[in-house]
């Protein structure tokens, strides 16, 4: 695969947080740490390699404060520093179901960047690297792990739903099921303070 070392990519996040403040970081952080995990006791996973790719999985958000447009600012500057794996990540982690209808956002991207995305995600076969990402990015929360079901309202309530949003918490839903049945356990089981966190949890109600 082709992914920066662990300490590069924190270096990479480091520089970005510097540009872009904002929750973003320490979602992606906790998102890392649940990937490292689940991967860590998956018989065909590495545990460094899903750190790296849920690490930058939102990198994108280095460039300002967008919506969709996060996704294919991540690809190109990945791509642009030879990670191509992480560059597909920052695709693939937003659509759990391989249809651009499911996005939460508002496409803030050109015409010429939508068609591409779609051509893109349409075109690959999603693999466990893929699956892993897009499940942690709903265990993650800014203030620690999540409850997938809360992740789902926290987003939903920032960003609105949509006709396809069942579907795509299905999909979520059914991997969070494939990956337990791949590890032997439930995923919170490895996530510490994940019950905590989610109590304490304040939605952005306005």
């Amino acid at each position: 695969m082709s992914i920066p070392s662990i300490n590069t990519a924190r270096e990479i996040l480091e520089e970005a947080g510097k540009l872009n403040p904002g929750q973003w970081l320490p979602h992606s952080m906790n998102a890392a740490e649940a990937a490292r995990s689940i991967a860590a006791n998956h018989p065909e996973l590495d545990a460094d390699t899903a750190y790296v790719l849920a690490l930058l999985h939102d990198i994108g958000r280095r460039s300002g404060v967008h919506q969709m447009r996060h996704i294919i600012d991540g690809y190109n500057y990945m791509q642009k520093m030879g990670y191509s794996s992480v560059a597909r990540i920052c695709l693939t982690h937003s659509f759990p179901v391989q249809d651009l209808k499911v996005a939460a956002g508002k496409w803030d991207c050109s015409c010429e960047e939508y068609e591409f995305i779609e051509n893109y995600i349409k075109g690959i076969d999603y693999n466990n690297y893929d699956r892993l990402v897009q499940l942690c990015d709903y265990l993650a929360l800014p203030n620690g792990f999540s409850l997938v079901e809360t992740r789902m309202i926290d987003v939903a309530l920032r960003y609105g739903t949509n006709a396809y949003s069942v579907q795509k918490w299905k999909q979520i839903l059914s991997t969070k099921q494939y990956f337990e049945a791949a590890i032997g356990c439930s995923v919170y089981s490895l996530l510490p303070g994940v019950f905590e966190s989610t109590i304490s949890t304040k939605f952005k109600l306005d």
